[in-house]
């Protein structure tokens, strides 16, 4: 689920997450409470940027991954690409606490994981074209359509995400929802910054991301997962 969205309507804030606190494992609390100083970001004051420099101890393409979830796809493609670094924001603290676990049992150290609103972080945080790529992976669909607002991929994110992003980085979506497929679409067409790599109004193979616990049994109940992929053009010359 995406950690991310707070739009504002003029009385209070629609954010596109619930926060629902599920029960933790024993290895989930321990994760928590031990190798969190290791992994975590703390949200900085005001809007100061994120130092990802010092946060990973070097110069990278650095990719930001919005509600990862339990970390599986995350952890494995960190583990595919250890040449970029990885920021994964959840609001989740079972997701949170099992990625953790999963960055210490593949040794991994160019993952670093916030608790926060995704949508703040990346509009007050992150610094213009600081960005090779931005991931969501099956975000809270909304279905009924008066819940509609709450989707996080809304016009105002994708001008945010675009801003974030260097020239030719990447913005990839993925859905099992065929009406929030739609409305991606609809969304991302109108957007001038990112170009479809497949084509005006084209879906796009899932290509690098991982297929997920999730995903496999979406996908045993018949479900179509639908992967969309934008870029940011290069300036010509």
């Amino acid at each position: 689920m995406a950690a991310g969205d707070e739009q504002t309507t003029g009385k209070r804030p629609i954010r596109s997450f619930v926060r629902r606190e599920g029960r933790l494992t024993a290895g989930q609390q321990r994760a928590l409470e031990v190798l969190w100083p290791m992994f975590g970001l703390e949200q900085p004051p005001a809007d100061q940027p994120l130092d990802l420099d010092a946060a990973f101890g070097r110069q990278a393409p650095r990719v930001l991954e919005i509600g990862f979830g339990n970390g599986e796809s995350l952890a494995e493609q960190a583990a595919a690409h250890p040449e970029r670094d990885y920021l994964g924001i959840e609001v989740h603290r079972p997701g949170v606490g099992h990625l953790l676990m999963e960055l210490e049992a593949r040794g991994l150290s160019n993952v670093r994981v916030m608790m926060a609103d995704a949508a703040e972080i990346l509009r007050r945080h992150i610094p213009d074209g600081s960005l090779h790529g931005v991931q969501l992976y099956f975000p809270d669909p909304w279905p009924k359509k008066r819940h509609h607002k709450r989707r996080l991929v809304q016009p105002q994110w994708v001008r945010e995400v675009a801003a974030k992003l260097a020239p030719g980085g990447f913005l990839h979506l993925a859905t099992d929802w065929a009406n929030y497929a739609e409305h991606m679409l609809d969304v991302l067409e109108t957007e001038p910054a990112l170009v479809n790599s497949c084509g005006p109004r084209q879906f796009s193979p899932r290509g690098e991301r991982p297929e997920t616990k999730f995903e496999r049994r979406g996908l045993r109940k018949g479900h179509r997962v639908f992967d969309l992929y934008y870029r940011k053009p290069r300036a010509a010359g």
